[in-house]
C-alpha cells in the first residue's frame, strides 16, 4: 500500500473541482493543469498548485507526456483523469505506471479491453453476461455489413467500435438505408475517435438504459452501488440520470446486480466502473458497454448511498481494502441529475458560448449543484458544452420530481442559452412524473415541448421594478404607511 499525498488532476471544469474537493477532505494536496483559455477557471484557483499547458488548447488535456512531466516536477504521487480526455486511454495509464505514478483508475488491460466494444462484448459473453446478437469483429466493408445486417434482421444499430458518448451510432430500419447510414457512422467515428471501424447488432425497440455502478478493490472484493436509469437521451447522449430507476422491478434489479458484480469479479476488475445494459419491454437484459472511469452521473449514486465515489477511487488506488460490506450500503430515496449544457434549444441545441452575466443557483434541502461557473466566467468554445449538473434528492419519486421542478425554476444563467428550458418541460410532463420513459422518450416529446418560455427571474425583476415605482410614488406624495 502506497499512501497518496499529492494528486494531479488531468481534467478541467466541474469534474476537476469535484476531485479537488475530494482530495481536500482526504487531506491530499491537489495540482491543477489548465490550457490558455482556462486560466480563469475556478478549479485553477481552488487547487493547491496549478500549472499551464501551452500550445493547442484542444490538445492540452490530451498531451500526456506534458501532463506526466508536470506531475513528476510537482512531486505528485498520482494522477486522477476524471472523465473524458485521457480517462479511458490505456497508453496513458501505462505511461503513469512506467513513470512511478499511480493512475487513479482501473488496470491498463481493463481500460484497453472495455475500450474495444467488440472485445468487451466477447469477454462479457464468456463470463455469462447476456449480449445482443451481432458481429464479433469490427467491420469496415459496407457490403459485408449489409449482408450481416440482413442476416440479423432489421432494425439493427451501427456502433463505432472504438468510440462512445453516442458518437458514430446509427439506427437502420430498412435494408435500403444501410449503406448511407454505415458511411455516416464510420465518418463520424473517424472524426471523433480516429478510427472508422464499426460493429452491427440487433436494435432493441423502446428499451430502458440501465447502468450498474460497481466498485472493486485489489483484493477481490466487488460491490455494487445500485443502478442508474439513463433512458432519457437525445441523439444517444444522456440528458437526465436517475437513481434508482422508478420502474425497474426488484427481480430484474437483483439480476442486474448479480450479473455486473459476478462479471467484474471473474475479470479481476479494480477501481470504480459502470456496466451498462439495455432492458427490453419484457425485461430481457443485454450488455452494451462498460465505462472504466467515474461517470458524469456519479452524484446521483452518491446522493442515495452516502458513498463518496471519488474518494473511494483514490483509496482503492492506494491499495486500501473496501471499507464496507455490500449489506452495509443503504439505498435511501430518489435522486435525479440534470445535465446543464451551454446550447440553444431553439436552434437544434447548437452549442453556445459567452460570458456568465447573471448566475442565480437553486439551493435548499436536497439540492446539489456541481459546476465551475461563476458570474463573469467566459465559457470557451473549445470543449464539451456541459457546464454543470443539477442534482436533487427526496425520499420518494413524486417528491423528487417536485423538488426538481422547484430547483429548475430557481436556476438562472444569463449570457448564453442553456438547455434548462428543456429540463423544465420534462419535469412537468405527465409521463415523466409517472416514470414512463424509454430511450425514445425525447424523440416523442420534443415537438410538444415549449422551449422558449421566459425564466421566473423576469417575473421577479418585474415585481421589483413595480415595487420601486410604488415606493417612489409614496415618497413623492409623502404618504404615511401603516405597519
Amino acid at each position: 500500500m502506497k499512501k497518496i499525498n499529492k494528486v494531479l488532476i488531468a481534467n478541467r471544469g466541474e469534474i476537476a473541482l469535484r476531485i479537488i474537493r475530494a482530495c481536500k477532505e482526504l487531506e491530499i494536496k491537489s495540482v491543477a493543469i489548465f490550457s490558455e483559455v482556462d486560466i480563469e477557471g475556478i478549479w485553477v484557483r481552488k487547487a493547491d498548485e496549478c500549472y499551464p499547458i501551452m500550445g493547442d488548447v484542444v490538445q492540452a488535456y490530451l498531451d500526456y507526456e506534458k501532463i506526466i512531466s508536470i506531475a513528476k516536477k510537482s512531486d505528485c504521487d498520482a494522477i486522477h483523469p476524471g472523465y473524458g480526455f485521457l480517462s479511458e486511454n490505456a497508453d496513458f495509464a501505462r505511461a503513469c505506471e512506467e513513470n512511478g505514478l499511480i493512475f487513479i483508475g482501473p488496470k491498463p488491460e481493463h481500460i484497453e479491453l472495455f475500450g474495444d466494444k467488440m472485445a468487451s462484448k466477447v469477454a462479457m459473453k464468456k463470463v455469462g453476461v447476456p449480449v445482443l446478437e451481432g458481429t464479433d469483429e469490427p467491420i469496415t466493408d459496407i457490403e459485408e455489413g449489409a449482408r450481416i445486417a440482413k442476416e440479423i434482421g432489421f432494425p439493427v444499430i451501427i456502433k463505432a467500435a472504438f468510440g462512445g458518448g453516442g458518437r458514430g451510432m446509427r439506427i437502420v430500419r430498412e435494408e435500403k438505408e444501410f449503406k448511407e447510414l454505415f458511411e455516416s457512422a464510420s465518418n463520424e467515428a473517424k472524426k471523433y475517435f480516429g478510427r472508422g471501424e464499426a460493429f452491427i447488432e440487433k436494435y432493441v425497440e423502446n428499451p430502458r438504459h440501465i447502468e450498474i455502478q460497481v466498485i472493486a478493490d485489489k483484493y477481490g472484493n466487488v460491490l455494487h452501488l445500485g443502478e442508474r436509469d439513463c433512458s432519457i437521451q437525445r441523439r444517444h447522449q444522456k440528458v437526465i440520470e436517475i437513481a434508482p430507476s422508478p420502474l425497474l422491478n426488484n427481480e430484474a434489479r437483483k439480476e442486474l446486480y448479480r450479473i455486473a458484480t459476478k462479471a467484474m469479479f471473474k475479470l479481476g476488475y479494480e477501481s470504480v466502473g459502470t456496466v451498462e445494459f439495455l432492458l427490453d419491454p419484457d425485461d430481457n437484459i443485454y450488455f452494451i458497454e462498460m465505462n472504466t472511469r467515474v461517470q458524469v452521473e456519479h452524484p446521483v449514486t452518491e446522493t442515495i448511498t452516502g458513498v463518496d465515489i471519488i474518494q473511494r477511487m483514490i483509496q482503492i488506488a492506494e491499495g486500501s481494502k473496501m471499507i464496507f460490506l455490500q449489506e452495509e450500503i443503504n439505498f435511501r430515496g430518489y435522486s435525479i441529475e440534470f445535465r446543464i449544457n451551454a446550447e440553444n434549444p431553439l436552434k437544434g441545441f447548437m452549442p453556445s458560448v459567452g460570458t456568465v452575466e447573471k448566475y442565480l443557483t437553486p439551493n435548499g434541502p436536497g439540492v446539489r449543484l456541481d459546476s465551475a461557473l461563476y458570474t463573469g466566467y467566459k465559457v470557451p468554445p473549445n470543449y464539451d458544452s456541459m457546464v454543470g449538473k443539477l442534482i436533487v434528492w427526496a425520499l420518494d419519486w413524486e417528491g423528487c420530481v417536485k423538488k426538481a421542478k422547484r430547483a429548475l425554476d430557481e436556476f438562472y444563467i444569463e449570457g448564453f442559452p442553456t438547455n434548462i428550458p428543456l429540463h423544465r418541460e420534462i419535469v412537468r410532463d405527465q409521463d415523466f412524473k409517472d416514470g414512463k420513459f424509454t430511450t425514445n422518450y425525447l424523440d416523442k416529446k420534443m415537438d410538444i415541448f415549449t422551449l422558449n418560455s421566459k425564466d421566473n427571474i423576469h417575473e421577479e425583476e418585474g415585481k421589483i421594478e413595480n415595487l420601486k415605482k410604488l415606493i417612489a410614488t409614496i415618497n413623492s406624495k409623502n404618504i404615511a404607511t401603516r405597519h
